[in-house]
């Protein structure tokens, strides 16, 4: 029997808000453990929390990219459950009407397009950190991040395989960016996921028993655990098991899962409405004030790079995927004018900058390179003022902070020798000392072209323009 996969997600971004979501404390990652914590984000008693007015605008912000339908009058519930990272022994959260809902994205995979729906994006207090270190026994509990602000985006089980649900996080990611709301750095946990996972025999619409894997941390972890648990449930099916609904630990390193409970329903965690906290009422043209905030979003600057300036896909998922790439490149589109190929500029950003920022870890916009210097760079070229080659020098004495490109060019000889005259010479005096590549090529051996004129290239110090120096070479061989 042939199985499908269906997989759905509930993706957890920390939004980057200056303090936590009911709380003055600092919200930020990395600091002193238990430091920027306060009765009210570790649960004292008598407590009354103060909801942050950025973290509802971030959650509109997100809904408005997703396509969602914005609940401008909404209200926050408890979620009771005890867990030794839960000082309250319970989490705010949304139940029955969150922030937004009823929204979907779509994805890119192997050219073509899926549209996956997301059934709600709600806000929520995140809970602490259990810390386990060898340096001591036990367990102990870090509660900076109590109170951390997050938002839950909860797809639809529209996702067919690993690959999908992957491109799926990928456009999340992108959008959490491009709105900048939050750093999505998923080594500080800063975006993580809930993995459910379920299969059926192809063909059925009735859906599986789900599993479900808790905080998957990194975006080729999920497709690992997807494919592992599909693997796991068609195994159970085919001899004949049942399938129970149940919470799994994904463990990454050993490959494999293991259960941890039976999964909760609703009614579990024995929800109501937050007690302590108001009604939440968005005026209609707050909501729209928001929605005119939000960019040209990754899918869309996609489609107009494949139409409009011609890249191909590979290409334009590249640049749009790095906001530091996508504006350096919209910058020199924008400076360029049409006077040079988006292309060429398509080239130097995937090219070498984009090797630059992998092999360092920086930032362009910690260097001295600017969309103006590149756009000079490249129109040089393209007016054969100068080489690629030494396009790729000037480029280096920017980055380390010589922004002069004329002085650079005059100073290390970089100027491209064009003039037809000169080049001749250069041609006549290395076609007369190598008389046997001459013979060579004459005698059917036509790689000795290249090596003639790499000895021109040679004997003009890179200078002479490439394409006429084997313009001419070529006209002397073939007299």
């Amino acid at each position: 029997m042939e199985f499908e996969t269906i997989v759905g997600l509930e993706v957890h971004a920390e939004l980057n808000t200056k303090t936590k979501i009911y709380c003055n404390c600092k919200n930020a990652f990395g600091l002193e453990v238990n430091t920027q914590i306060c009765p009210i984000c570790t649960g004292m008693p008598g407590t009354l929390p103060t909801l942050n007015e950025k973290v509802v605008e971030y959650a509109v912000k997100m809904g408005h990219a997703t396509n969602c339908t914005i609940n401008n009058v909404c209200k926050q519930d408890r979620k009771n459950y005890f867990y030794p990272d839960l000082p309250k022994a319970y989490q705010i959260s949304q139940a029955d009407i969150p922030l937004c809902e009823h929204g979907y994205v779509d994805i890119m995979l192997d050219g073509n397009e899926k549209r996956i729906g997301i059934t709600r994006i709600h806000i929520e207090e995140d809970a602490g950190k259990m810390l386990h270190n060898d340096a001591f026994q036990g367990t102990l509990v870090d509660f900076n991040r109590c109170g951390v602000p997050l938002i839950e985006i909860v797809s639809e089980p529209d996702m067919r395989s690993s690959a999908e649900a992957k491109a799926y996080l990928d456009t999340l990611k992108s959008i959490l960016q491009y709105i900048d709301i939050s750093d999505c750095k998923m080594e500080q946990g800063s975006i993580r996921c809930d993995v459910n996972v379920s299969v059926r025999p192809k063909g059925s619409t009735e859906f599986g028993k789900r599993v479900e894997m808790k905080n998957v941390n990194s975006f080729s972890g999920a497709m690992r655990a997807i494919d592992y648990e599909a693997n796991r449930q068609i195994e159970a099916l085919s001899r004949g098991e049942e399938i129970y609904q149940e919470t799994r630990r994904w463990d990454d390193q050993k490959g494999v899962n293991v259960v941890l409970r039976t999964k909760e329903d609703a009614q579990d965690y024995r929800y109501f409405p937050e007690p302590d906290l108001s009604t939440i009422y968005i005026p209609v043209e707050k909501v729209e004030e928001l929605k005119k905030e939000i960019p040209e979003l990754p899918n869309a600057k996609i489609k107009r790079y494949v139409k409009e300036l011609g890249l191909s896909q590979t290409d334009a998922e590249l640049i749009a995927e790095n906001l530091p790439r996508v504006k350096l490149f919209d910058e020199c589109i924008e400076i360029s004018k049409n006077r040079v190929s988006p292309k060429v500029i398509s080239n130097w950003v995937l090219g070498d900058v984009s090797k630059y920022m992998n092999e360092t870890g920086r930032d362009i916009a910690e260097t001295p390179l600017n969309a103006s210097l590149l756009c000079r760079i490249v129109e040089l070229i393209e007016k054969n003022e100068i080489s690629n080659t030494s396009g790729k020098v000037i480029f280096e004495e920017i980055i380390a902070g010589n922004t002069d490109i004329d002085k650079i060019i005059e100073e290390k000889g970089l100027k491209q020798i064009s003039d037809d005259s000169a080049i001749e010479k250069i041609v006549n005096d290395v076609l007369a000392v190598n008389q046997k590549s001459v013979e060579d090529y004459r005698g059917g051996k036509t790689n000795a072209l290249g090596f003639l004129v790499g000895q021109c290239m040679k004997a003009s110090k890179g200078q002479a323009n490439p394409a006429k120096c084997k313009e001419l070479v070529l006209k002397y061989l073939e007299q």
